[in-house]
């Protein structure tokens, strides 16, 4: 389980200096601050289209938006949705803004105790809050975090716009909660899933408008001992390569009321990681040890 204290905060929309929102042990609440650092963060594209943090998705696949430097220690600066407005709670903390419900930036430094690192083992990205690590491909890169985790390789600058860098395949998880994907069945939520991923990943100015698609798998899938649900499509792009697009979701195996979301994007190119490569990352997802080891880092 997240412990206490300041994360990166998953409502960040991209726009303006990174924040750290406070999470109680239970739930995100209203408190907000500058996160460290945020004054030397800078946009980087990675993949096949989407604005993320350095390590959890408000969209993903190959092509992702990584907005601010990997500062290592699988601590990543997030960009995925959540709940509009947090209630205050009993416990929050002193220092740090109260957000305005939205997503405004908080100035403070704010009092409580520094960001914990989450539990890693070497060859795995560990997503603390989804409870699942991710085996990382050789050649890969992988990026532990409290919120999300992320696999990353081939990067290379985007058509569309080579002043931002892309990547040839990208892979990413994070709590079905912090995307604002309500829906109730692992199958629901893969069906409702794959449409914000292809148009992010692959729909922006990095790749042009998605001029089709085909639906290549909607299947149950087993993943981490859990009854999941995963949809793949192959999607046509108006710049650039074509890509896979594939959104997974799964019951987490810390708490079976939560659901996992993992997107992926993989970008049709002779560059570009193997589908088969997909379906093996799929298939050693595990529950997070909760051992010492590693941050994840380059196999």
């Amino acid at each position: 389980m997240t412990p206490p204290g300041w994360h990166p905060d998953p409502g960040y929309s991209g726009k303006g200096p990174a924040q750290e929102r406070w999470w109680d042990g239970a739930q995100w609440t209203g408190h907000v601050r500058a996160s460290p650092g945020a004054a030397r963060r800078r946009g980087i594209r990675i993949g096949v289209g989407v604005t993320v943090g350095v390590v959890v998705l408000a969209a993903i696949g190959g092509g992702v938006y990584l907005l601010g430097e990997d500062r290592g220690g699988g601590k990543p600066d997030t960009a995925a949705s959540s709940p509009s407005a947090a209630p205050e709670l009993p416990g929050a903390p002193d220092g740090g803004n109260k957000d305005d419900g939205q997503g405004g930036e908080g100035n403070g430094e704010g009092q409580g105790p520094e960001q914990q690192l989450p539990p890693t083992e070497p060859g795995f990205a560990t997503d603390l809050a989804g409870g699942i690590s991710m085996p990382v491909p050789k050649g890969w890169k992988g990026t532990s975090g409290a919120v999300g985790a992320g696999l990353t390789t081939g990067e290379h600058a985007c058509p569309g716009d080579t002043a931002e860098t892309c990547v040839r395949g990208g892979v990413f998880s994070a709590p079905a909660a912090a995307m604002k994907l309500t829906a109730g069945t692992p199958e629901e939520a893969a069906k409702k899933d794959i449409t914000v991923n292809a148009k992010e990943s692959y729909g922006g100015k990095s790749y042009g408008k998605i001029t089709s698609h085909e639906e290549l798998k909607s299947e149950a899938v087993t993943v981490a001992g859990g009854k999941g649900y995963v949809v793949r499509w192959k999607v046509v792009t108006e710049k650039g390569d074509d890509g896979y697009v594939e959104s997974l979701v799964f019951p987490s195996p810390v708490s079976k009321n939560m659901l996992v979301v993992v997107r992926s994007g993989f970008d049709i190119n002779k560059d570009a990681p193997k589908l088969s490569v997909l379906d093996e990352i799929t298939g050693g997802i595990k529950a997070a040890s909760a051992g010492e080891g590693g941050t994840g880092g380059e196999v």
